[in-house]
């Protein structure tokens, strides 16, 4: 029986020798070798792939959220954020014009747009509804907005002065469509009521079901005249690259210093993203938590097999001088081998797959408590690859520990009778 352990000492001679040693045996169990690498491949391409799906749920959350509400930082009179909402008129920025030229001096902004917030009484003609304002200015939402889904008219526009966008639900609420007219009454900041007739430009559906539900945005002048103040409650700071969110805020708060206003990023003012990346990790955690398992038993397996297949090669190699570590050596190098070509290969794999997927796309429902589905990528992200190729290297090996430690405790006698 052709047998490649006849070399005295391989363990013992230098680690080229075992390598050399452990290539051969690897070519020789082309069966055991083919499922051990099956089985790697595997593991390695669904991690690549869930890891790769997850990154990409919590990007395009992160950039929804972005782009459809509160811009990658908001700059705001003092308590604004826990007291405004109810008292907005107590927290005016009386020259925003002035705090945004000196936010515009940092290289990573690119565009800053205001926004006065306001409460009040929405009219058909038949009811009311209580509803939340955004006095804005249309064609640089138009910009930030790139998540705002229109379901019918258009979007507002600087001509639209009196024009008004509505939200899904909003509309729904009062059987509203664009063009028709509708009231909007409020109270101004001296107290007084004020009422202004807006025409229904459009309807729009953000990210938020509850935030759709209640809002309506009109235009900033417009806004500002019902509100009888010339100033506004937001200055909405959009950036060049969402990773520059922490650096901006370092330097902002040099800029603001002084001014009687704070700046927060979008991942502070939005609690309902960490809530939904904990949710989603917690879940996709468990699923390659089970993925680890499945490659971690079946490589276990199929090392388990194909090294009492070779026991009486074993045998012949203590019968010839070797000692038990010698043998536990070589197992730990063809499984490091094997793991090493077949992490390899699951790398190449599951980035090619990842890509081809992300060419054509995967239609994905809306999110909890939002309206608007989305197209889900499965990402490339270097940390992600890197796991799973390390994931795949290092269950193999672990796979192979205790087979290799049983196997090199078997005495030399039994494990020769295996040669008969």
């Amino acid at each position: 029986m052709e047998n490649s352990t006849a070399t005295k000492n391989p363990g013992g001679s230098n680690s080229v020798g075992v390598v050399s040693l452990a290539l051969r045996n690897i070519g020789r169990q082309k069966a055991r070798t083919a499922m051990t690498l099956g089985a790697i491949l595997i593991g390695v391409v669904g991690l690549i792939l869930t890891g790769g799906f997850v990154e990409d749920l919590f990007v395009q959350l992160g950039e929804a959220i972005i782009h459809s509400r509160t811009g990658h930082i908001q700059v705001y009179r003092h308590d604004f954020l826990s007291k405004g909402s109810r008292q907005p008129d107590k927290y005016i920025i009386e020259n925003p014009e002035t705090l945004a030229r000196q936010i515009s001096a940092i290289p990573e902004v690119q565009q800053i747009t205001a926004r006065l917030n306001f409460s009040g009484l929405l009219n058909n003609g038949k009811r009311d509804l209580a509803i939340i304002g955004e006095g804005i200015e249309p064609d640089k939402e138009a910009a930030i907005g790139s998540y705002l889904k229109i379901s019918a008219g258009r979007v507002l526009t600087n001509r639209d002065e009196n024009g008004i966008m509505l939200g899904q639900g909003v509309a729904d609420s009062l059987g509203l469509h664009p063009g028709d007219a509708v009231t909007l009454l409020m109270n101004t900041a001296d107290g007084a009521v004020n009422t202004q007739e807006f025409v229904i430009t459009g309807v729009f559906q953000s990210f938020s079901k509850d935030f759709d539900a209640r809002a309506v945005r009109v235009h900033l002048h417009a806004a500002q005249q019902l509100f009888a103040s010339s100033g506004s409650n937001l200055l909405v700071v959009m950036l060049r690259k969402t990773e520059d969110t922490a650096r901006v805020m370092t330097k902002m708060s040099q800029v603001l210093q002084g001014s009687g206003t704070s700046a927060s990023s979008w991942r502070q003012i939005s609690d309902f993203y960490d809530k939904s990346v904990d949710m989603y990790q917690r879940q996709f955690g468990v699923l390659q938590g089970i993925i680890l398992i499945m490659v971690l038993l079946s490589v276990a397996n199929s090392v388990n097999m194909s090294t009492y297949e070779r026991l009486g090669e074993f045998g012949t190699m203590r019968a010839l001088g070797n000692r038990s570590s010698d043998v536990v050596n070589l197992l730990l190098v063809e499984s490091i081998v094997l793991g090493l070509v077949g992490a390899t290969a699951g790398t190449l794999l599951g980035i090619v797959v990842a890509l081809s997927i992300s060419a054509v796309g995967i239609p994905m429902p809306p999110p909890p408590n939002a309206t608007v589905g989305y197209t889900a990528l499965i990402r490339v992200a270097p940390l992600t690859v890197l796991t799973a190729f390390v994931v795949g290297v290092v269950a193999t090996v672990l796979a192979s520990i205790l087979p290799a430690y049983r196997v090199s405790r078997v005495e030399v006698v039994d494990a020769l009778r295996q040669n008969v």
